[in-house]
Order: C-alpha cells, then sequence, then structure tokens
C-alpha cells in the first residue's frame, strides 16, 4: 500500500472542527466519517454529527436538501462535535448559504468552483455569486474545480461512465483535508480495497482522485503549511471509533452473552433506530434471532412473546412507534416479564423531523400507558456509553422483571466517538430470575423480599404451568381476579417494585463546583454540550457552578435531593419543552428551578449555553 509523506513544515493545533456539506447524492456522510476514522486510528479524540434530510434524494441544490458531516478532532478531551468551524468544505451554494453562519471569521472554506452555476445559485436563492461579489471577504476562501480535476484525474481509467467519475469529487475534497491535517490516506485507501474489492475500477478511481486532492492541496499557496493535531492522551486500553446504534446493538449482545441468555429483537424499521436492526442481524453466530414485523404492535408482541418463552426480549423504535407499542408494554409490565424498548428520540410529533434530534419521548416513556403502567426508565448520554446502559438495560429487566425504556437520541445514535473496547469478563453480573423446576409450594406471582420481582417460569417446564394475560391477576396464583382490594394491591406491588430499583442504581453525581450558585441539570444525550460548557465556565473562573446529569429517570437516584440543596439555583437544560423539568416538580416539589429549551432539531451550541449560564448566576 502506498503511503504519503507528512509535510515538515506543520503549525500544531489542539482541536479542529470541519464541517462537509453538499448535496444528498455527494457522499459527505462517507467523506466525513472517512476522516474521523482515520483520526481516530491517528490516536485523536474525536466527536462527529452527521445532519442529513429527511427525503431519500431531496431535489438537487435545493437548500432543504443540503447533507453534512461535521467532525470534531483534538489532542484534548472532546465531548461535542462542536459549534463553530474551522474549516468547512461546500461542494455547492446551497451547502454554502445554509453553513456559512458557522464558520470562524478569518477561517477557512473550500468550495468547488464548477457547482456555482447560475442555475444552482438561483436554486440556492443567491441574487449574485457570493465568490465574486465580496460578501466572503471575512473569510480565507479557496476556490477549487474539483469535478473537472476529478475528470482530468480520471480521463485514462477505463470502465467508468461520466456520472461515476462525477461522484467521485467527494475523495478530492478529502484529499484536501487529509493533506490540511497531515492524515495519511491508507486507512481510506484500505477501505476502498475492501469495499469495492469486485470492482476495481472503483477502487482505482477512488485512489487516484485521493491523491489528486492531496498533492493538488500541497501546490496551494493559500495553504502554506499543513496543521498538526497529535494524540490525545486517553486511558490505556484498545478503542475503536463506534456510532451509538452500533454501541446500543453490542451492549445487548454483551448482555444476553454474560446472561446466557438468547437474544430476541422483534421490531418494525423507523428513523433513526434502524441501524440497531442493521447490526444485530450480522451476529447470529452468537444466537440472535431478529424479526422485522410487519407493523410495530407486531414487534413488541413478538418480543413479549419471545420473553415468555425464555429470551432476553427486545424491540427499537422511534417516537411514532413508542405510541404504537403503548398498549403491548403495558401488557408486559403487567404480566411482569422481562421487556426492553429502545426508543431514538427525533423530532416530532407526528412523522416530525424524522432525521433532527430531540427529547420529547421523555413523558411519553413515562406515562405513556392506560392505566397505572409504572416502567423502568433510563437514558444513555454518549455515543460510546450506549453500550453500556443497552447492558444495564438488559440486566435491569432481567433482574427485576419489568420492562426497561431505554432512550437515546438521533444526536447521539448516529454521532461517533472512541470507544474502549471491553469483554464479557469486565462487565457486571447478571442474575435472571428464571426457574426450571418447581420449587415446593410455587405460585407464579411470588416475589423476592428484596426486589419484588416474580420467578421467571419458562413454558412447557412440569410443574410450573400458570396462566398469564392482560387481565388483573390474583396477587399470588396469577388467576384472573376482579376482586377490588386485590387490584389495587396489585397496583401498589408493581409501583413499588419500580421504586425500590433505586437501591440498585448509582448515586446522581455533582460534577465540578459540588456546592455553589448554579447547578445545571440535564439528561439524556445532551451531557457532551453541559459538560463542556460548564467546564468552559469553570476554567474561566466561574467555580460556582456545578453540573449533575441524570442516566436514571424512572426511578430517580436516592440521593437527587441532597445534592439539589447544595446550590442557589437549578437550571434544567432539554431539547424538548419542558418534560423533565416536569418530572422533576412532581418527584422532588420544594425546589424551584428554571427552565431552557431548544426544540430546532439541533444540539445545544456551546456559546448559548454559557450565555444562559453567566445569565443565571450575575
Amino acid at each position: 500500500m502506498e503511503s504519503v509523506t507528512i509535510s515538515e513544515k506543520q503549525e500544531k493545533l489542539e482541536a479542529v472542527i470541519i464541517r462537509f456539506v453538499g448535496d444528498s447524492g455527494d457522499g459527505m456522510q462517507l467523506t466525513g466519517t472517512q476522516f474521523s476514522d482515520t483520526s481516530a486510528m491517528f490516536g485523536n479524540d474525536v466527536a462527529t454529527f452527521p445532519n442529513f434530510p429527511a427525503e431519500i434524494r431531496a431535489p438537487q441544490g435545493s437548500l432543504y436538501g443540503v447533507s453534512g458531516f461535521q467532525v470534531h478532532i483534538g489532542s484534548v478531551q472532546i465531548n461535542t462535535p462542536g459549534d463553530e468551524v474551522d474549516l468547512l468544505v461546500a461542494m455547492n451554494p446551497a451547502g454554502l448559504k445554509t453553513n456559512l453562519s458557522s464558520v470562524k471569521p478569518g477561517h477557512t472554506i473550500i468550495v468547488d468552483t464548477d457547482a456555482f452555476t447560475k442555475k444552482n445559485l438561483t436554486k440556492a436563492l443567491y441574487e449574485s455569486n457570493p465568490l465574486e461579489d465580496g460578501s466572503l471577504s471575512n473569510y480565507r476562501v479557496i476556490e477549487v474545480s474539483m469535478t473537472s480535476l476529478s475528470k482530468e484525474a480520471l480521463k485514462d481509467v477505463e470502465g467508468l461512465d461520466n456520472k461515476s467519475i462525477t461522484r467521485s469529487k467527494n475523495m478530492f475534497a478529502l484529499g484536501m483535508v487529509y493533506w490540511m491535517y497531515s492524515r495519511s490516506l491508507d486507512y481510506t485507501i484500505d477501505f476502498f480495497n475492501k469495499k469495492f474489492k469486485s470492482k476495481p475500477e472503483i477502487i482505482q478511481a477512488n485512489t487516484k482522485v485521493l491523491k489528486a486532492g492531496y498533492f493538488f492541496a500541497e501546490t496551494l499557496e493559500l495553504i502554506p503549511n499543513s496543521y498538526s493535531i497529535s494524540p490525545a492522551k486517553m486511558e490505556p486500553g484498545t478503542y475503536r471509533i463506534i456510532m451509538g446504534n452500533k454501541a446500543t446493538a453490542w451492549g445487548f449482545l454483551a448482555a444476553a452473552e454474560k446472561s446466557g441468555m438468547e437474544l430476541f429483537l422483534g421490531t418494525y424499521p423507523i428513523t433513526p433506530a434502524s441501524d440497531i436492526l442493521h447490526e444485530l442481524v450480522k451476529h447470529k453466530h452468537f444466537g440472535v434471532k431478529a424479526l422485522q414485523a410487519e407493523d410495530e404492535i407486531a414487534g413488541i408482541t413478538a418480543a413479549i412473546g419471545a420473553s415468555f418463552a425464555g429470551n432476553l426480549g427486545i424491540t427499537t423504535t422511534s417516537g411514532p412507534g413508542l405510541a404504537l407499542k403503548g398498549e403491548a408494554l403495558g401488557l408486559a409490565m403487567m404480566i411482569e416479564l422481562p421487556l426492553v424498548v429502545v426508543d431514538v428520540q427525533r423530532g416530532g410529533p407526528s412523522t416530525g423531523l424524522p432525521t433532527k434530534t430531540e427529547q420529547s419521548d421523555l413523558l411519553q416513556a413515562m406515562y405513556g400507558r392506560n392505566g397505572e403502567s409504572p416502567v423502568i426508565v433510563i437514558a444513555s448520554s454518549t455515543p460510546a456509553n450506549c453500550f453500556n446502559f443497552a447492558y444495564e438495560a438488559a440486566k435491569l429487566t432481567l433482574e427485576h422483571m419489568t420492562p426497561v425504556v431505554l432512550l437515546t437520541d438521533g444526536y447521539i445514535a448516529n454521532g461517533s466517538a472512541p470507544w474502549k473496547i471491553k469483554t464479557v469478563d469486565d462487565m457486571p453480573e447478571i442474575k435472571t430470575n428464571k426457574i426450571t423446576e418447581a420449587p415446593e409450594n410455587w405460585n407464579p406471582y411470588d416475589r423476592d423480599n428484596d426486589t419484588l420481582a416474580r420467578k421467571w417460569a419458562i413454558p412447557g417446564t412440569p410443574g410450573l404451568e400458570h396462566r398469564i394475560g392482560g387481565l388483573e391477576k390474583d396477587k399470588t396464583t396469577g388467576n384472573v381476579s376482579y376482586v377490588p382490594e386485590n387490584h389495587e394491591y396489585m397496583t401498589k406491588i408493581r409501583a413499588e417494585k419500580i421504586k425500590r430499583v433505586q437501591n440498585y442504581i448509582p448515586d446522581l453525581k455533582a460534577e465540578f463546583a459540588q456546592e455553589g450558585d448554579l447547578l445545571v441539570v440535564g439528561w439524556g444525550g445532551t451531557y457532551g454540550s453541559l459538560h463542556s460548557a460548564v467546564k468552559q465556565l469553570n476554567e474561566e473562573g466561574y467555580t460556582n457552578i456545578g453540573h449533575a446529569h441524570f442516566n436514571y429517570i424512572n426511578p430517580l437516584p436516592k440521593n437527587t435531593d441532597e445534592i439539589f440543596k447544595r446550590y442557589k439555583k437549578i437550571v434544567v437544560c432539554e431539547l424538548n419543552n419542558g418534560q423533565f423539568i416536569q418530572v422533576l416538580r412532581s418527584n422532588l416539589g420544594e425546589f424551584t428551578y428554571s427552565a431552557f429549551n431548544k426544540i430546532q432539531g439541533l444540539p445545544f451550541a456551546n456559546l448559548e449555553l454559557i450565555e444562559k449560564f453567566k445569565q443565571l448566576v450575575k
């Protein structure tokens, strides 16, 4: 494999934020992923944010059809994909127009001048060409005829049609950025050889254009030096860059292996959760059974049936699908069987913003069922810890014999970050309540004294025959019961079982100031943004601000009240219109909360958080 020479004259940077934007067919997701993976292989800490339209193929050149991929790499700890970008690569006028406001003044924009035709400028609602009218004078603009140069690089390659040649221009852009930030081409060339091993002409084309972009950047006077970003100092171990959805799937695989159970996924494809299904079906050799059902209801009921038969039953969805699964989730709660429901949240309501992020399903997860139907609710907070909380969801459902809703969101599910590879031996023990022979005087709803979990009797086992269903059941035998006092007892015992989970989850911890003027509170996928903002403020001298982040929502950690009492003010930050703040008020009524909410299909920006927190401590 051919390697490239890295320039000796380099400017060292701690971190850099790069955004690739273009039409949804321009390969921006692939370009960004390759740059991220290459940087991770080099040893940089990495965080990414893919952002693409909901349409399968939006009209070319349209403002709403822009697809983007942002990556933040550094030699320091990286917690978010970042706010303002240091480098914008815009493959067309629409990409430039919709992303220009995110570029730091004085920083670099690379554009494909071949795309700046009168037709494309009109589609992007430009009245004049921004490359000519002086509107970009505040930036360092590098104009490159990427399409033409890609065609020139491939003029001697046989077997390629014009469409394939044009589509390779994203590799020209990637080659340029590789040179600018001292990245090796080897990882991407190896990717070509594996991905297109049956199409040698595609391997040759992409490799030639990648190198053409790299060496073109080397000749540009506008980029006299390349930049160097050293590897990050990370905890020793073996790492790989991983997306949140893949980490979720792997967490379930680890839980099944640790518990000695077979995993059953009953699901229906929905953005942005489908990648969990795509990943799990690759692992039949681990005993995974996956059913792509005809609808959301069939998916969850199949998982309940598999759980009844002794499997680790899982179903995955997003907000609209969670609404459809509500009745069956109530059934699993009623019959007290293990079940994990993964909700990868997206913008709502209804179809809403399918490819954008939001945290607006929390109240649905908490209360979106008829009757008194409490379930365990937990939330992942980073792409990497989706693994941990998928494992934790499986552990909790198996040990407490009640459904668990695991909330992630489009931001962390599609984002990626370095993940320290774990072995099953590293993971905590999972104890199941499964019994394979009848104890003396056994009854289906006899309960453990500590957890209140009932035993998991597998059908077909002699002596363990019992009735099961959605009708209220006798507190001991499980037979149908309409006795008023029994119904009240069962309602309260199921709620108490959820409350006692507090004894088996970690205490809430505050970061930075352990007491002071302001506690910043968040939950789920906003962790990186809130952590980064509070960290920066502490470094600026605001040492009276702390941060407490929730992964366990129902029940809340036992010491939540104790932590909150240490601070004069509490601000709850959410990507919704204020749902977690309602949960806190109903559980911890004595505190006064401020709310900071954002409902734009985008994560919090560092600058907007810092401005808000400074206002609150003035």
